[in-house]
């Protein structure tokens, strides 16, 4: 044994010297005489007992094991304290094997110590089903707790989230009167306020004769933890009364309560009071600020702040980071990424979790995939949040395969990767494959949260499957999930989609709370089916409320505009912008375009693109597909080709512009050529509405034989929409027998929708077969389909008037519609039927 290392400890105690401590095994070397041990034998417990106390970490564990030997040739570990005292410092240094031989050696454990240190280890140790093992053991054998045994069993209770065990133990030191020690009632208070027993907290709290600010910082996360930040609040203002200061924990966390509430007055009152306290440094603390002016959008401030600190931790860089990107900046969260790398900052699961949001929202795979080789190559843990931020890069990268991968290869999976596995399915098209994984989700006994259920009811809209929509309706009213606004507007939308808007409007008025974003889907709702007229009203009412418009809700009203259409809503929609901040926003100036040409101004639609800042593709389709709708395909092409050299890629929705111009003007060569460009050159997939666009362009031109073969060569299987659009040629061209076969996948497809019956019986019609006009109708009474009137609009002084057929309520209806019928007449020899002014279902297109 090397004495140098007993010198520190003993060195303590002047009266004891380090000869009589001597013990070795040679043989050779004489036994120290007895004249070098005390006479009196409990002093020399009390002297052993003294250095035990100063053998509290494992470093010293040699120098303990030293003293327990001397115990042992001493003969004096009969006694049952400083036997106590020997397994005590086998606890404290983590020897919990030695700990346990000393507890079964002793002689005498009627003693509480020895039972409270057992207790204690397995409770160090995480075992804590053993500590309350132990602790009813020792109950068993007769032995009497006392207020150091307490703390520890409420903290096995708490490990175990045993409330109720926890209240049993609260009983038996109740009657033993130790409810109010500060020991025993602080392992109470925090055992309830943990398990969100707030009020069981609270009342032991006010109990208590002294309350630390331990005791006082329990009570505050208590309460910020099951979200009653209002009381959190209150409680921080009696602490204020009272003597105790708040610390570092106190400050933390009233000033997460201001990030999560906005409170920024309160937040920076608060600030200032950490500078009086000399806090603002403190690492917490400061962390906590910069979070708290980051969620408040005073990022400024934030800034300010993060560059006073004299040295960032990985905490502060990864506060810094997430502030940047939940305020949209992120090319600046891309350049603070690099320079923590380059300062030698190695960032953890955290910092990717935090920043990875940023690349999602670029959508650029090959620095998503980048960053996903340098987690793995740095040996970062791919915990769930990282992999679940890396699965919505993929997805919105549109690498279906590498998500999947990621998340067929986890070990564990919880319900937020599945969440982010069924939004990224829903995102890409993938409908039935949202709907697997939610069935899997449920079929493991996972609990769907109210974003899982927001995400795969659009799987339920995409596939107009209403029936399952419902039940996922009834599973969440049956949850208590539908007050929330994100899944509320969700099943509006499902709704919506499957064509039952009533249903939606009905859940709409419903909702106690209604944000901006269930405006925007009710708005969307009603204008995508057909009700233009309640949508620009709802978007008044939205106003009127006070509810703030975005870019979505301007969007929604100017379709609404373009669908009615009604050009002066639209100048006034164009006016608001102009007053407001929307007057530079992409998306409401692409919408704004849209509206203008579908109005038959297309000179303004040329004016809003012109003076645009920044032009995306969205932009671009939409002034190629003004032009295209007005017939004007020479400078439809004129602008792609400008959209080319610009550097912007053009995508799915501009190849359908194209063609669409060239079906309307007649260019089937061109309108086949730009098809196999945009598959072949462009690697862009052929969707649904490609080949229905398709079918179009060889319909109008007369040639049915090569739209029918243009059906029969699809890749998946055709549409309603498809097959209305060869049903609709068939009548243009008098092709009945086509028409019999289009019409009999429609009846499967489609069976209530009276436009096909009618398209169909005209057919049968021109060509002079008036039996099967009949055979007809008697299907439609048959299937109790209700023929929709095809009807029109017309803008007069302001005002949009809506016309059906033979229709006289109006004054002056004759002399508008002879106008109309006579314009319709002339465009219709010209070889074009604008869509200004009619409806693109199929039942009006025989007017």
């Amino acid at each position: 044994m090397h004495l140098k290392f007993l010198v520190p400890i003993y060195s303590r105690f002047s009266g004891i010297s380090l000869a009589k401590f001597v013990h070795t095994n040679c043989k050779h070397v004489k036994p120290p005489s007895a004249s070098l041990y005390p006479d009196n034998e409990p002093a020399l417990a009390s002297q052993l007992k003294s250095i035990l106390l100063a053998c509290c970490d494992p470093s010293v564990l040699r120098q303990g094991k030293q003293v327990h030997a001397r115990v042992v040739v001493s003969a004096i570990g009969n006694n049952g304290l400083l036997g106590g005292r020997v397994l005590g410092m086998y606890v404290l240094c983590g020897s919990f094997m030695d700990a346990k031989n000393m507890f079964y050696n002793l002689e005498l454990r009627s003693f509480a110590l020895p039972w409270n240190w057992m207790i204690r280890a397995f409770t160090m140790l995480g075992q804590f089903d053993f500590a309350l093992l132990f602790y009813f053991k020792m109950l068993g054998c007769g032995n009497s707790p006392d207020k150091y045994t307490f703390p520890h069993v409420i903290k096995a209770c708490s490990g175990l989230n045993n409330v109720s065990l926890g209240k049993l133990v609260h009983g038996t030191i109740r009657l033993m009167g130790f409810e109010l020690d500060v020991f025993a009632g602080s392992s109470l208070i925090k055992l309830y306020a943990e398990n969100d027993c707030i009020r069981d907290a609270r009342c032991l709290f006010d109990k208590m004769p002294h309350k630390d600010a331990v005791l006082w910082n329990v009570m505050l996360n208590g309460y910020v933890k099951i979200g009653d930040n209002i009381s959190a609040l209150e409680m921080f203002l009696e602490m204020r009364k009272t003597e105790i200061r708040p610390n570092s924990v106190t400050f933390a966390c009233i000033l997460s309560v201001c990030a999560s509430e906005a409170r920024i007055g309160l937040g920076t009152e608060l600030h200032g009071l950490v500078v009086k306290c000399g806090l603002e440094l403190d690492p917490p603390v400061a962390n906590t600020l910069l979070a708290m002016y980051s969620k408040c959008r005073y990022l400024v401030d934030a800034c300010k702040l993060f560059d006073m600190m004299p040295q960032n931790d990985l905490v502060t860089w990864n506060g810094m980071i997430s502030g940047f990107v939940q305020n949209g900046f992120m090319d600046e969260a891309s350049h603070l990424f690099h320079q923590m790398i380059s300062l030698g900052v190695k960032p953890d699961s955290i910092t990717f979790a935090s920043f990875l949001p940023s690349v999602t929202e670029s959508a650029c795979l090959k620095q998503g995939t980048e960053i996903h080789g340098y987690i793995i190559r740095h040996g970062v843990p791919l915990d769930l949040f990282v992999k679940s931020a890396l699965i919505d890069i993929y997805f919105k990268c549109r690498d279906v395969g590498m998500a999947s991968k990621i998340f067929s290869e986890s070990d564990t999976v919880d319900v937020i990767m599945c969440t982010a596995m069924i939004s990224g399915f829903v995102l890409n098209g993938l409908s039935s494959n949202a709907l697997e994984i939610f069935r899997w989700l449920l079929k493991e006994k996972m609990r769907p949260n109210s974003v899982t259920l927001a995400s795969v009811l659009p799987a339920c809209a995409g596939l107009a499957a209403l029936k399952l929509g419902k039940e996922l309706h009834c599973n969440i009213l049956k949850n208590d999930l539908g007050l929330k606004c994100h899944v509320g507007s969700a099943i509006m939308d499902m709704y919506a989609k499957c064509g039952r808007v009533d249903l939606s409007r009905h859940i709409f008025k419903r909702m106690s709370e209604r944000d901006t974003v269930c405006w925007n889907s009710m708005i969307t709702s009603c204008s995508q089916n057909g009700k233009a007229e309640e949508a620009i009203e709802l978007f008044r009412h939205m106003g009127m409320e006070g509810n703030k418009y975005d870019c979505v809700s301007i969007s929604a009203a100017l379709s609404a505009c373009a669908n009615l259409p009604s050009l002066h809503y639209g100048k006034q929609i164009h006016g608001f912008m102009v007053k407001g901040s929307f007057s530079s926003d992409l998306i409401t100036e692409s919408a704004l375009i849209d509206t203008y040409a579908k109005c038959g101004n297309l000179e303004s639609a040329c004016r809003v693109f012109d003076v645009m800042q920044g032009k995306n593709e969205v932009s671009w389709n939409s002034i190629i597909s003004a032009y295209g709708n007005h017939g004007r395909l020479k400078d439809c092409l004129s602008l792609f080709n400008k959209m080319l050299e610009s550097g912007i890629l053009p995508d799915h929705v501009t190849f359908l512009a194209i063609i669409s111009a060239c079906g309307h003007v007649g260019r089937v060569d061109d309108g086949a050529r730009y098809f196999c460009s945009m598959t072949e050159e462009f690697g862009i997939p052929a969707r649904m509405e490609h080949y229905a666009c398709m079918v179009d362009l060889f319909g109008r031109a007369g040639l049915l034989n090569k739209a029918f073969e243009t059906i029969s060569g699809m890749p998946f299987a055709p549409d309603a929409g498809v097959w209305g659009t060869l049903l609709g040629a068939c009548r243009v061209h008098c092709n009945v027998e086509l028409a019999e076969v289009a019409s009999r996948r429609l009846f499967e497809l489609d069976p209530q929708n009276s436009g096909y019956y009618v398209l169909l019986s005209n057919v049968h019609a021109d060509a002079g077969e008036w039996g099967n006009v009949l055979k007809i109708r008697s299907l439609m009474k048959e299937r109790q389909v209700q023929k929709v009137p095809g009807h029109s609009w017309i803008d007069i002084n302001n005002t949009t008037h809506s016309f059906v057929a033979t229709d006289g309520s109006h004054p002056e209806s004759a002399e508008i519609y002879a106008v109309l019928k006579s314009l319709l007449l002339e465009l219709r020899k010209e070889g074009y039927v604008p869509q200004l002014y009619i409806s693109m279902h199929p039942q009006t297109l025989v007017m």
